[in-house]
């Protein structure tokens, strides 16, 4: 991805962490920072799945990233501490947080949802989330400057039947990131909001337990957006100018004008 020599130097040099980056969108986002910057850029990527990680941060290191790789289940705060505690000295001041990694399980309507998929849900989507931004803004606040990207959903925005616990952690989010823009205000830390509409990746295959028919049937009849679509938006917000702010980007494929509009009960990511 090009975005042009300025964007390429509003890049140059800045250390980047990703959550969810083994698979997906968060994968997308890592390849094309590093696209972007033109290698010049170091990575932290996190993620539960460990292994998958090291074979993306060679890939990544052969464009000439540094890149960091480390197992996190952002649902566990005590994860969080010894993951930001066992940082490299080189990969500590943080000038991007991505949060990515986020899960949906299941469609079940209210009365039939199982607590336990209720508080993985919330658990990853909000709780983690807040944690890992409240990690990383106090050193953005020491610095003053920094970028924080929220990755929400359409379904954060409408909600849809048999979405309702993930439509509330993205409304969640939504929440939270417009409540610490405001309290930013006056600094230089930027606060965006990025969300997608559909999106084929393993979204829905984690979310139907693994039934790959099922899954496929959520994408069939229309086009729906890719990672790198996604991951695009993204870091054209950081690449902008210290002075620009791309606070709220929604983004879906053109036949999809909502969250319960063209296919019920699969929507976004």
């Amino acid at each position: 991805m090009s975005l042009g020599r300025d964007a390429q130097a509003n890049l140059a040099g800045k250390t980047v962490l990703i959550t969810g980056a083994s698979a997906g969108i968060g994968e997308a986002i890592a390849h094309a920072f590093a696209d972007a910057a033109g290698g010049d850029i170091r990575l932290v990527l996190a993620a539960r799945r460990a292994g998958r990680l090291e074979e993306l941060g060679r890939q990544l290191a052969r464009s000439g990233a540094k890149v960091h790789v480390a197992g996190l289940d952002v649902s566990d705060n005590v994860a969080i501490d010894g993951f930001f505690a066992a940082l490299p000295s080189e990969f500590r001041d943080i000038d991007v947080l991505v949060n990515n990694a986020g899960t949906a399980l299941g469609v079940e309507h209210a009365g039939s949802i199982r607590d336990d998929d209720v508080q993985s849900m919330f658990a990853t989507n909000v709780l983690g989330l807040i944690k890992m931004t409240q990690t990383v803004v106090r050193g953005m606040k020491q610095r003053n400057r920094g970028d924080i990207v929220q990755l929400g959903s359409i379904a954060g925005i409408e909600s849809y039947p048999g979405g309702s616990v993930y439509c509330a952690t993205k409304a969640a989010v939504r929440s939270f990131t417009q409540a610490v823009r405001k309290e930013l205000i006056g600094t230089r830390i930027r606060v965006m909001e990025v969300d997608p509409g559909a999106v084929e990746t393993e979204f829905s295959l984690v979310r139907f337990g693994g039934d790959a028919a099922r899954a496929r049937k959520v994408y069939e009849g229309f086009e729906p957006l890719s990672a790198r679509d996604v991951a695009e938006v993204v870091v054209f917000g950081c690449s902008r100018r210290p002075n620009v702010v791309v606070a709220e980007s929604l983004v879906f494929p053109s036949a999809q004008a909502g969250s319960y509009h063209r296919h019920r009960n699969t929507t976004s990511d």
